[in-house]
């Protein structure tokens, strides 16, 4: 099978690389990344290693996408400006430009090369307020959300579903991917193109470059690892936020399924992350670093919330569940544990960049 994966230098898109060459050694797997995020070079040598192709380009430019050789079976769309809090400060425009025009660029480029597109979006295309609206239950280290108690349509015990509303504003970051998910349901119905939409929920692992703005559960364990202060930020400051987690090989796992049965999923948005049971506070993934890394560090309190945050992300699985059998198998503690032996094995390279 050939295998395009733009975005594919990245924390998630080079997992999944790796994933379909290592699962197949007859699998071409070529990568198409712009290297515009820091840490995303660091991955070509091992990528080399494994008999993976890198073509450096840019998804903005559908020119770039034109000098890639040949048709491909499948193009994984993992492409993104991932940060929630891109264009809140200043301009939106690359996020825009990134997640939109480069969504559309990779659509119209698998509309003649490609035999299939899966599209990597977001939970982050739900809308803010009915998010920060929902009937919060204060436990001892988070806050919950009982379904009985909630009227919004699309939130069940296990968490938010495909109903959940996505009418009002969210982000730039989850416009554009929202956007992004309308284009590909044109190019479904007309131009007949098989795809496969998953609104990822918070993606953590080993090989990411945890910023404050993204990637935060590995910046939370990699401060842990090398003694570095942490800050609760929102919602009081007392880190009683949840979201779920869910690792890349779980991902990984599930895309490769998806394309095995992509005539029968064609057409289906899926909310695909770890679950109720995979989820955890930050309060309770502080207790998981110090249990992974023997060290506590001073945690500061910032209670402002930024008007892109949401209390509680839960993903409700059943959908993709029901259809595939598939379901995450990684919790947060072998989340945790999996980072802090990879910042462990990597601490001289990673000391001065993640900070």
């Amino acid at each position: 099978m050939k295998i395009l994966i733009t975005g594919g230098a990245g924390f998630v898109g080079s997992a999944l690389a790796r994933h379909f060459r290592q699962s197949d050694a007859g699998n071409a797997i070529v990568v198409f990344d712009n290297l515009r995020r820091r840490g995303s070079e660091w991955n070509l040598p091992g990528l080399a290693a494994e008999g993976i192709t890198f073509v450096h380009g840019d998804v903005r430019n559908p020119a770039d996408l034109e000098t890639l050789d040949g048709n491909f079976d499948v193009l994984i769309e993992a492409s993104a400006e991932p940060s929630v809090h891109a264009g809140v400060d200043g301009s939106p425009r690359y996020v825009l430009d990134t997640n939109l025009v480069g969504a559309m660029n990779c659509l119209e480029f698998a509309r003649s090369r490609c035999g299939g597109l899966i599209f990597l979006s977001s939970s982050r295309v739900y809308s803010i307020e009915p998010l920060t609206q929902l009937p919060l239950t204060t436990l001892a280290t988070r806050f919950d959300v009982r379904a009985e108690d909630c009227r919004v349509p699309g939130i069940t015990q296990q968490g938010i579903g495909e109903g959940f509303p996505c009418d009002s504003h969210r982000s730039f970051y989850g416009a554009s991917k929202l956007a992004a998910e309308l284009l590909c349901q044109e190019y479904a119905a007309h131009a007949n193109l098989p795809v496969v939409i998953n609104r990822c929920g918070v993606i953590a692992g080993p090989g990411q470059f945890g910023k404050t703005d993204q990637g935060v559960f590995t910046l939370w364990v990699a401060r842990h690892h090398f003694g570095r202060s942490l800050k609760y930020t929102g919602f009081g400051g007392t880190g009683m936020q949840v979201r779920d987690l869910l690792h890349p090989a779980d991902l990984c796992d599930l895309v490769s399924t998806q394309i095995q049965t992509l005539g029968r999923v064609a057409g289906n948005t899926f909310n695909v992350g770890g679950g109720r049971e995979g989820s955890a506070s930050l309060q309770e993934f502080t207790v998981l670093c110090q249990q992974a890394t023997g060290r506590t560090v001073p945690i500061n309190q910032d209670p402002n919330t930024s008007p892109v945050d949401i209390p509680w992300y839960i993903s409700d699985n059943t959908k993709v569940t029901d259809a595939l059998g598939w379901a995450p198998k990684r919790q947060p503690r072998q989340i945790v544990n999996d980072i802090a032996e990879w910042v462990r094995a990597n601490e001289q390279r990673l000391s001065n960049v993640i900070v």
